[in-house]
Parts: structure tokens; sequence; C-alpha cells
């Protein structure tokens, strides 16, 4: 077999396999939940299989420093959390590459989502009383804040719908947007307004919080600060912490920068047992620690 002959193979086969991983998490469907200045933003829903309804629900935003990034991030996790019988969404937001906007934009977005995600929970068929907020980096910060922040509410919604989430986990969240952690500069002149670490209160949810040691982009040492100001507000809030991990370790295979899938497998485990704990999910994970 000629030389051309075996790269054209080895092509067919690579783009195979791409178009079989790209296919692997898809979403049930999509749902329109927010239109601002002609940009339409939607809700990647998994729904689960078999669940006795009504259901929990999580909402994810990914990562990219509110300036990129897309849903596809959280695909995985959602598939695996809607097989465990869990309604699991992978949200689209406002990011500047795209829509010229700014993190408080982004801030806005998420607290619409899960707001949206309530209004929706007879369609659904959620309880919307079980929602849970959830994402990695800049996305992580913005699961947070819906929790935190009580203002940059969208004022064509129905606000009386609590955007409060029951419950956050952050997959390596930005905790401090001033000097001292990431992303001052995208904030200036604003940089404690969205900080969590500078608006840590009493009565927040329940939160899981995971985090690498050798993290590069969000310091470690943010998210111990952050999880010291929770516990002392007697907030209940839980920190995994990992030695020798940067950012985004936790979807190391989605990055590509690991070829296996060892610290997913274990931040959804930890994930499991948190939504095991709340009621929001019954039996044992069916992941691997």
């Amino acid at each position: 077999m000629s030389f051309k002959n075996i790269y054209f193979l080895m092509l067919s086969f690579l783009m195979i396999t791409v178009s079989m991983q790209s296919q692997e998490y898809q979403p049930t469907k999509k749902i329109l939940y927010k239109v601002v200045d002609s940009d339409s933003l939607y809700l990647h829903v998994f729904e689960p299989e078999t669940i006795q309804k009504p259901t929990a629900a999580i909402v994810f935003f990914f990562g990219g420093g509110w300036t990129g990034g897309n849903p596809k991030q959280f695909y995985q996790q959602s598939k695996y959390l809607a097989s465990r019988g869990m309604l699991a969404i992978s949200a689209e937001y406002r990011v500047k590459n795209v829509h010229g906007t700014t993190p408080f934009d982004a801030v806005e977005d998420a607290k619409s989502a899960i707001r949206k995600v309530r209004e929706f929970a007879p369609f659904l068929e959620i309880d919307p009383n079980k929602v849970v907020a959830a994402g990695g980096s800049a996305g992580g910060h913005l699961a947070i804040c819906t929790a935190l922040i009580e203002e940059l509410d969208n004022p064509d919604e129905n606000l009386k719908i609590s955007s409060i989430p029951n419950a956050v986990i952050g997959y390596n969240p930005v905790f401090d947007t001033t000097e001292n952690g990431y992303g001052a500069k995208k904030v200036a002149g604003r940089e404690t307004e969205i900080s969590p670490c500078h608006q840590v209160k009493e009565n927040l949810p329940p939160m899981l919080l995971f985090h690498g040691k050798a993290d590069k982009t969000v310091p470690f040492e943010n998210a111990k600060r952050f999880n010291k100001l929770m516990q002392k507000a007697k907030n209940d809030s839980k920190l995994f912490a990992y030695k020798d991990q940067g950012h985004g370790f936790f979807n190391g295979s989605f990055f590509r920068k690991k070829s296996d899938d060892t610290f997913f497998n274990e931040t959804m485990y930890q994930t499991d047992l948190f939504l095991i704990k709340l009621g929001y999910l019954s039996s044992e994970p069916t992941i691997a620690n």
C-alpha cells in the first residue's frame, strides 16, 4: 500500500473517530431561554431516560474567562448526570468574543438561566426547589454568583421567580476578581462587585468546590480563602484540593491536556455523592472513583 493510500486511510479513520466523539454526547433538545440585543441564548438539555418525576435539575456554565468557550465543555458531565436520573443542562451565555459583552452581562445571563429553568419547571418536569448551578472556571464563577449577587437582574423577566439555586458546584471557579485573583482588568473599577470572596454572606446554598493546588490561572489560595469565608459565615461549603493539578484538571480529556478521565471520574464521583446527600439523586454512583 502506498504512503498516499495509508495517509488517506488514517485520515478517514481520524474523521470517523472525531465524528463519533462529537455525537457521543448530544443534548436531547435546545430551548430558547433569553433574547437580548438580538442575541438568542439556549439551554442545551440532556433529559434522563428513566426518572421519577419531578426530578432535580442542574445547570452547567462553561469556562473561558467570560471571553469565549461553549456549552460542549459540560456535555460529558450532563450526559452522566442524565444517566443517573437528573435533568442536566449546559447553558449558553454571552461572551466578549462573540457578543462584545462583559463579565457583568454573563452574570445576568446566568441568573436568567436559573430563573427560566424554574419558570419552565412544569414543561421540564422538574422540581423547582431542586435546581443546582454548576460550572468551571469563569462558568464556576457564574454559578457561585447566582447564589451571591442580588443585583444584575434582567428587568424584563419575572423577578418574582428566584434566580438563587438550591446548591452550587464549582470546578476551579474564579473566586476573586481583584488583582489577588483573576480578571481584575476585565472588571476594572468594579473589582469587588462580582467577586465571590468579597460577597460572602450568611444563609447561602450548600456548595461543593474542586480546585488544583498547582492552578496558575486561579490561585489555590483563592479557593481556600473562599471556603474559609463560607464556613465562617456558617454556610455549608466543602473544598476538594488536588495536588499537582492545574487549571481545567477536572475536564482534562476535553481540553486535550490529559489522555484519560481520571479526574473527571473523581470529581463526578464526588459530585454524585453531594447530590445524593442533598436528596437529588438516589442509589450509588455508577462512575468509578
